[in-house]
């Protein structure tokens, strides 16, 4: 034990094997577990597992504050990294100040991959970002249709409405700009049973969005599914 705890100290302080010219540049808070990870060190992630370093230490990246390890590797999109901290039991479902969680900022960045990953490690469907919303909702607007794809295929509530009032589908079309992957997201979620009358807080449709945008496919495939 007592070894296990000095090696710690030295990678902490940078003077494990090969370590000893790295320094560290993110913000102050942060610790050798995280730095690694959001630099995507694959190897200096695992000696310092091996060395004792605990999988849900906390600091501060470039991104946000108060970051696991896991999370720190999915903003840098590192998949082997999340895999080897998965692998080693970090929580996928842990929040930053900012309520981002390696699985919700996988979704709304498209890391789909990770997705997948952090779905295998008990990723929480009904976990929501800052805005209220899904890991669904951000896939959707920034169209990351493999990202949506994938998600489509779990229990993920299609039609969960975050804090501005707009779903999946409603965020797709405002947020979109009509084109082939928004098109395609908007098949997707409307082959999953996306409510296509759900209107957003000021009672707006998805169908008089998608009008107003001039977003013509779009239109026709509302219109196909019922919309009003």
């Amino acid at each position: 034990m007592q070894r296990r705890q000095t090696l710690l100290s030295l990678f902490i302080l940078g003077a494990g094997p090969r370590l000893a010219s790295q320094t560290m540049q993110l913000t102050d808070n942060n610790t050798a577990l995280v730095d690694a990870a959001a630099r995507g060190q694959l190897a200096r992630v695992r000696a310092l597992l091996d060395a004792g370093a605990p999988i849900e230490s906390r600091g501060n990246t470039a991104y946000s504050r108060h970051v696991t390890a896991v999370l720190a590797a999915t903003q840098g999109n590192h998949l082997d990294v999340v895999r080897l901290l998965i692998a080693h039991g970090a929580n996928v479902n842990a929040q930053d100040d900012q309520y981002d969680s390696a699985f919700l900022l996988a979704g709304a960045s498209g890391h789909t991959e990770i997705v997948r990953a952090t779905l295998a490690a008990g990723a929480d469907l009904k976990s929501t970002n800052r805005y209220g919303g899904t890991a669904l909702i951000p896939a959707c607007h920034h169209g990351h249709v493999d990202t949506v794809r994938l998600l489509l295929t779990t229990a993920i509530d299609v039609n969960h409405v975050n804090r501005l009032g707009w779903t999946a589908l409603l965020e797709a079309i405002i947020l979109g700009d009509g084109g082939v992957a928004h098109t395609e997201i908007v098949r997707l979620l409307i082959a999953a049973h996306a409510d296509v009358n759900l209107p957003d807080g000021q009672g707006v449709s998805p169908l008089q969005h998608a009008l107003a945008r001039k977003q013509t496919r779009i239109v026709d495939m509302l219109r196909a599914a019922g919309a009003r």
